[in-house]
């Protein structure tokens, strides 16, 4: 486990996602290996609340999907980095397989922060990896999904 916060520097230099579509702004309570806490400040000023209901800005649901990958792949790949099966920058992008359970329960909007709990619930060697997600407004869960995701041989 670390204590350490992960910066938005740190995150870049794990994951290869970047503005406009960089989707966590930092990361908490890293346990390598089992879990994560990730999280995203939403603000009036992104991408795609311009045309994602302009008059009643919501976060696309596929959007926090994807945030929720993100921090996935900061967690898979910090394992992977930290038992010496791959080194940065040598294999970086994660695919997702199937995404199952998907409920969006609370819209999120502006001036929200989004904190993402991951959790690795089925790791198939270093390749194959099945997580589950959580996102909280507050203490109130906004979304959650089940997924699978693949990390292709470098």
């Amino acid at each position: 486990m670390t204590d350490k916060i992960l910066s938005i520097d740190e995150i870049k230099s794990i994951i290869p996602h970047r503005y406009p579509f960089l989707m966590i702004d930092r990361v908490e309570e890293l346990v390598l290996g089992k879990s994560c806490v990730a999280y995203k400040n939403v603000t009036n000023n992104e991408w795609y609340f311009e045309g994602h209901f302009p008059e009643r800005p919501i976060m696309p649901g596929v959007l926090i999907i994807e945030a929720m990958a993100q921090g996935a792949g900061v967690l898979a790949f910090s394992t992977l980095f930290s038992e010496n099966v791959c080194k940065p920058g040598e294999s970086e992008v994660v695919y997702f397989t199937s995404i199952e359970n998907a409920r969006f329960k609370r819209p999120v909007v502006p001036g929200d922060v989004l904190r993402i709990k991951i959790e690795v619930s089925q790791r198939r060697g270093n390749k194959f990896w099945k997580f589950n997600a959580m996102a909280f407004v507050g203490d109130v869960l906004a979304d959650e999904a089940d997924f699978r995701a693949m990390i292709p041989e470098g």
